[in-house]
This record gives structure tokens, C-alpha cells and sequence, in this order.
């Protein structure tokens, strides 16, 4: 009985063996494919980058994960902090902000914070580990007059170290230089979705008005930080979208952030239907594959992911986070818990300042 046993249990192994071998054969290949597409210097169609979304859930991984390795260190996440620095009032009726002055979501409009409120902030997150420090102002367009004080933090924040972003809404190509003048390293100005479905998301600024300030932002030479939102109830096919338009810029934004929405009470798209987790890094790791070079920073809505969501974020390609307490006017995860997650995963932080 026991020799029947072991040659049962024998040839179950060879046969186990040999599965596992055609598999990974077969998800190297896909893998090699995705590798092969991330490196050529080509346009991504909207059915490409959808035909990526489409791929098993494993081999689109392991095909994000192999471009990612062969881009960045796979155990260093960059820490990023964003600082609301002029919250509400904005002019935009932009269905997923609590910050329009179109909704009613019991977010008032305040004025610009004082220079030395903003680096207080800006030294906690640097003595937090944040290597970049971002921070935004719910303008539709900032006034002249209101980019000097932005350029003294700018100036200011800098010179502790850190890495500057700034988030004005649209910019003038005259303000953009004044931006870089001041020693601005990144502007933040997303794309939200895809062209096609915009339209049912805002009303008040074009998609053309968002490509155009980016174009201002590149030509006074700062990197762009440029992403988009999902789970507005958006088809996968206006993920693609976003993602091609992402992906196409020529070049593609430095950084990219990922933003799940967070349906605030009040907003247009309060009681929404939550994206699926799984979708969710999906779009993470077809960010990684047809950016490669990119940061892919896992953004608003990461207070709901669970330890085991975001750490599937991360295999996908995710290499940033933003990290703090506040993030514009949503909750963040604490910092402790985000660096007992990260320790966990065997993940550094440092290394990625640029």
C-alpha cells in the first residue's frame, strides 16, 4: 500500500509540476508581450489599453509587476504629503467636489493660509518622511494676485528640502513660467476621465482647458502630475479612455495618481456605487504598464482600501502614496498605520526625491 501511495503522490507532483511549468510559461509570454508594449515608443489605442484591462487578473499583474522592476526598485514607495491650502468657494461644478460652491456639502469657503501655517505643515510632513510636499487651492483660476503668496511657500518649502507641487486649477502659460521662476517642481492638474465621458461630470470647464494648461505647465519646464478619478460610475471602456489620454501625452505625466472616489454627502454623485476592488488595481496595474517610467501614486479614497487591497495596489505598480492626515478635504489613512502597513511589506521610503 504504501509503495501504491507514493507512486500516486509522485506522479500527482509530476503532473502538478508540469501544470505549474505550462503556466508559468504561458504567463511569461504574456508577461514578455506587456513588457514589449510598455517599451515601444508607440500611441496606446483606446482598445489596447482596454484589451490590458481584459487580461486575467494574474497575468496582468505579473506583466505590471516585470515592467515595474524594470523601471524602479519594487520595494521603495515614495511619500507624498498634500496640504489644502485655500479651501472651498471654487467656481467649478465638478460632480465629485465638496469644495464647489455649487454643492452643498458643508465645506466653507476660507481664505489663503498664512505663509508660516503652511511650513509648519510642510516641516511635520518632511519630519513624517514626505519627500514631496503638495498643496492645492480651490480656485477655477488663480488671480495674479494670488500667485505671490503661492510662490513664497514655494520658494519657502523648498528650501527645507522637500519637493513642490502645487494644484491652482487652470493656469496661464505666463503664470506656469512665474511657477518654475519660483523654483516649482510639479503642478497638479488631472484629466478626471476620458473625453467622452466628461461631459457628465463637469460643465464648467472644457476637456480642452484641462490639455491646455497642462501644455503651459511643459512648456515653462515643470513636471506634470496629472491623473484621473474612477469609480464615478464610469464603464471600464472610460477607464481605458482615461488611461490612453494619459499615456499619450507625449511625454506622460512624471506622476500619475489614481483617485477612487470618495461620494461625499452633498456632491452630485453622494450615494454612487463603489468601484469593485479588483477593477480598481486592474487600473493600477495598466497605469504601470503603459507608463513605465511614471510614478503610479494611489491617491484619494485610500482611507477605505483595507492593508490587503493596498498592498495588491502595490504588486500592480503603485510606488506613491499620499501620506498625512488630511488629503485637500477627505480623510487619509494616520500616518502610523501607513507606516506599520509599509513595514510590513518589507516596503522603504526613501530614496525616491528627485
Amino acid at each position: 500500500m504504501t509503495t501504491i501511495t507514493n507512486a500516486i503522490a509522485a506522479n500527482s507532483a509530476a503532473t502538478l509540476a508540469t501544470i505549474d511549468a505550462e503556466s508559468l510559461r504561458q504567463s511569461a509570454r504574456r508577461a514578455a508581450t506587456v513588457s514589449e508594449q510598455a517599451a515601444a515608443p508607440t500611441r496606446w489605442s483606446v482598445a489596447e489599453v482596454a484589451e490590458l484591462f481584459a487580461l486575467p487578473f494574474n497575468d496582468l499583474l505579473f506583466g505590471a509587476q516585470q515592467v515595474h522592476r524594470d523601471h524602479f526598485d519594487a520595494n521603495t514607495v515614495q511619500l507624498s504629503t498634500l496640504l489644502s491650502i485655500k479651501t472651498g468657494g471654487c467656481e467649478e461644478d465638478c460632480g465629485y467636489c465638496p469644495q464647489s460652491a455649487h454643492h452643498d456639502a458643508g465645506v466653507k469657503a476660507e481664505k489663503l493660509m498664512e505663509l508660516d501655517e503652511v511650513l509648519e505643515a510642510a516641516r511635520a510632513a518632511k519630519a513624517n518622511g514626505a519627500t514631496r510636499f503638495c498643496m492645492g487651492a480651490a480656485w477655477r483660476s488663480p488671480k495674479d494676485r494670488h500667485l505671490e503668496p503661492v510662490m513664497d511657500m514655494v520658494r519657502e518649502v523648498k528650501a527645507m528640502g522637500l519637493e513642490t507641487c502645487v494644484t491652482l486649477r487652470m493656469l496661464k502659460g505666463e503664470q506656469a513660467q512665474a511657477l518654475k521662476d519660483a523654483g516649482l517642481d510639479y503642478y497638479n492638474h488631472h484629466l478626471d476621465t476620458s473625453p467622452e465621458f466628461y461631459g457628465k461630470i463637469i460643465t464648467t470647464r472644457t476637456y480642452q482647458d484641462r490639455l491646455d494648461t497642462i501644455g503651459h505647465v511643459r512648456d515653462a519646464g515643470i513636471n506634470v502630475c496629472c491623473g484621473g478619478i474612477v469609480g464615478m460610475g464610469e464603464s471600464r471602456e472610460a477607464r481605458a479612455g482615461l488611461i490612453a489620454q494619459l499615456a499619450n501625452m507625449g511625454p506622460y505625466p512624471e506622476s500619475v495618481p489614481i483617485n477612487n472616489l470618495v461620494a461625499v454627502e452633498g456632491t452630485p454623485l453622494a450615494g454612487t456605487a463603489p468601484i469593485d476592488p479588483f477593477e480598481f488595481v486592474r487600473t493600477i496595474a495598466v497605469a504601470r504598464i503603459t507608463m513605465p517610467r511614471a510614478m503610479v501614486r494611489l491617491s484619494a479614497g485610500r482611507e477605505a482600501m483595507d492593508d490587503a487591497l493596498q498592498s495588491l495596489c502595490f504588486l500592480a505598480g503603485a510606488n506613491s502614496i499620499f501620506y498625512g492626515e488630511k488629503l485637500l478635504t477627505t480623510g487619509n489613512p494616520q500616518a502610523e498605520r501607513d507606516r506599520s502597513l509599509l513595514a510590513r511589506l518589507d516596503i522603504r521610503t526613501e530614496g525616491y526625491a528627485r
